[in-house]
């Protein structure tokens, strides 16, 4: 998306395609619309609806080239809960994406953790240069922030674990990693920004394409 041009690779109908454009109309004259940042915040803002919401979002040493650049060599996509695994557009890039819901059951049954972070252990060898997306579990999220500590590298992490119990800990504990990242400040969060979040990427990486 330019100055001028709108593309949602979402909207396959004409009505469709209406009330997403006019919804990043609105949503672009409050957010402002200068840098790949405010686009996601656009998103963010929409996918809520809640305006509030883009002036929570966080962003760590340069998200979206990580992303993109992710994106072009067909990194993996791994996920915490399925809701996030299916919302995430899957025809505009070659990443594989992934459930960690998938893996590590039986890592959580004999040390007694979230399904969630088992699985990102258990994925843990897959995780150098991948892109992370965390939209439920801050015990998945905080996880991954130890492997951090231990030498492993994601291309991004996008964290936006939502609720009243470590959420708000585990996204600040995000921001203080010396890795891409994309997050929200405060308990709010969950599976749609974290999702809007990586399909702005993808529209971003089909418009360097085109």
């Amino acid at each position: 998306m330019t100055k001028n041009t709108y593309i949602d690779p979402g909207a396959d109908t004409t009505e469709g395609y209406k009330i997403s454009s006019t919804s990043r109309g609105l949503a672009r004259a409050v957010v402002g619309n200068d840098t790949p940042e405010d686009r996601i915040r656009q998103r963010c803002a929409i996918a809520v609806g809640d305006f509030v919401m883009a002036d929570l979002m966080a962003f760590t040493n340069n998200p979206v080239d990580a992303g993109l650049w992710a994106l072009s060599a067909g990194a993996p996509v791994i996920t915490d809960i399925r809701m996030v695994q299916t919302g995430i557009r899957k025809k505009e890039h070659h990443s594989d994406v992934l459930c960690a819901l998938d893996y590590g059951a039986d890592i959580s049954e004999k040390e007694g953790i979230t399904r969630t972070s088992a699985g990102f252990i258990a994925l843990q060898d897959q995780l150098e240069n991948a892109i992370v997306v965390i939209g439920n579990a801050p015990s998945a999220l905080i996880s991954v922030c130890e492997m951090i500590d231990k030498g492993m590298m994601p291309a991004l992490v996008i964290g936006t674990p939502v609720g009243f119990v470590n959420a708000k800990e585990s996204k600040e504990l995000l921001r203080t990693k010396n890795v891409p990242s994309i997050s929200n400040i405060g308990t709010r969060g969950g599976t749609p920004p974290a999702v809007a979040s990586l399909n702005e990427i993808i529209t971003m990486h089909l418009e360097d394409r085109r």
